[in-house]
């Protein structure tokens, strides 16, 4: 099992970039499915992105084209590159690791984008 530490977010305005990053102590990192979800107040978390252990991503409809998720298994980082940045994109952002039937979560960080 792993232990995520999230970092990066921030505030800035409709139409910027920020690049999150999620850094994982523990073993076996490469072996592990990654993922990005975020939480706006008063909603349900949902899934933003997704990358396997062999590097197949998948996105929610609403980042597609605008948010690219990227692991370096060397530095056992997985980051969340996320363009053209809109106000409904403003939550909670949560980094989550699974293999093996483990589930790992950090402990999120705020994402606000003001118009």
């Amino acid at each position: 099992q792993v232990q995520l530490v999230e970092s990066w977010g921030g505030l800035v305005q409709a139409g910027a970039s920020l690049r999150l990053s999620c850094a994982a102590s523990g073993r076996m990192f490469s072996m592990h499915a990654m993922g990005w979800l975020r939480q706006a107040p008063g909603k349900q978390r949902e899934l933003v992105a997704r990358i396997t252990s062999g590097g197949s991503r998948n996105y929610a409809d609403s980042v597609k084209g605008r948010f690219t998720i990227s692991r370096d298994n060397a530095k056992n980082t997985v980051y969340l590159q996320m363009n053209s940045l809109k106000p409904e994109d403003t939550a909670v952002y949560y980094c989550n690791a699974v293999w093996l039937g483990y589930d790992s979560w950090g402990q999120g960080t705020q994402v606000t984008v003001s118009s």
